[in-house]
């Protein structure tokens, strides 16, 4: 069930008196960045195709593009006549104050004025038309995003088969710390009564209640039982998250987090070369895991 952040879609589609081109494509991120890269002369689309990917897509840097263009034989263009008003009138003031100022000021050709920016609207049509392009452009979104989400879902299953195998060797490894440190229990016991006899040997007049709780505190630290049962306890949880339904990944950060804890606890209490060489390579395939994580949605 495991979703990858990353994932690409393209669509084409026609209709309303336009032909458009979809294209969505994302990188993995640690929230969700929408950029949406829409054609100007498309009003009032922006709001609801953020919502709807909203709806769909809950981590990654997401671009989605769309490139649009009227049909031959479609309106193109039209004249703005509220741009149109002002821009005249604003000429009509410069003129008059040119004039008082005796300074001689050139007329705009027509195709001067209709170059300015606002002035042309390159929609063309009126509401009605616009609003019917803007419904079939955003029901055609849909298609598209069952196909981006097929596409970060296929990717997400080749990332779950990765981390399914970490998770193994995880497995592995634990099981190797686990015989190891009962192996080395007798070794462990034999060198705490060493340092007991020695410690006693030389404690005239300490408090032996104390030296005796020192001595437990040092056969506490180098107790590998919790850290052995908590990576247990992580590997299920792991193999948990790779089931679930839904967006894992911040989850998934999390545990890796504590996995990392555990190998690293382990290796400070190791006292023992096999041990140690155990928890390093924990450290090694927690590291790779959770590289592997970064792309999970």
């Amino acid at each position: 069930m495991v979703t990858s952040m990353t994932g690409f879609a393209s669509r084409k589609g026609q209709g309303a008196g336009a032909s458009w081109a979809w294209d969505i494509r994302s990188v993995n991120g640690k929230g969700l960045d929408l950029r949406l890269r829409l054609p100007d002369w498309i009003d009032a689309l922006e709001a609801p195709l953020r919502a709807e990917l909203g709806k769909r897509i809950h981590r990654g840097n997401v671009s989605l593009t769309l490139k649009a263009a009227r049909e031959a034989g479609a309106e193109t263009v039209r004249l703005n006549p509220v741009v149109l008003d002002a821009v005249l009138s604003v000429l009509a003031e410069v003129e008059e104050r040119a004039a008082l100022k005796g300074v001689t000021v050139s007329p705009p050709t027509a195709a001067e004025v209709l170059s300015l920016r606002g002035v042309m609207d390159p929609g063309g049509g009126d509401e009605d038309e616009a609003g019917a392009l803007r419904e079939a452009l955003l029901a055609d979104l849909a298609p598209l995003l069952d196909a981006f989400a097929a596409a970060r879902r296929a990717e997400g299953a080749a990332l779950a088969h990765v981390i399914a195998g970490q998770i193994d060797r995880i497995e592995t490894l634990t099981a190797d710390a686990v015989r190891e440190a009962e192996a080395r229990r007798d070794t462990m016991a034999a060198t705490l009564r060493e340092n007991l006899s020695r410690v006693l040997a030389n404690s005239e007049g300490v408090d032996q209640t104390r030296v005796a709780q020192e001595l437990a505190m040092l056969a506490v630290k180098a107790d590998v039982t919790e850290e052995i049962d908590r990576l247990r306890a992580h590997i299920a949880a792991a193999r948990a998250l790779l089931s679930e339904k839904g967006a894992v990944g911040r989850k998934f950060d999390f545990l890796m987090q504590e996995f990392n804890r555990e190998a690293n606890t382990l290796c400070s209490k190791a006292q023992a070369i096999e041990l140690t060489r155990i928890g390093l390579d924990l450290k090694t395939v927690i590291d790779q895991m959770r590289e592997q994580v970064q792309n999970v949605e």
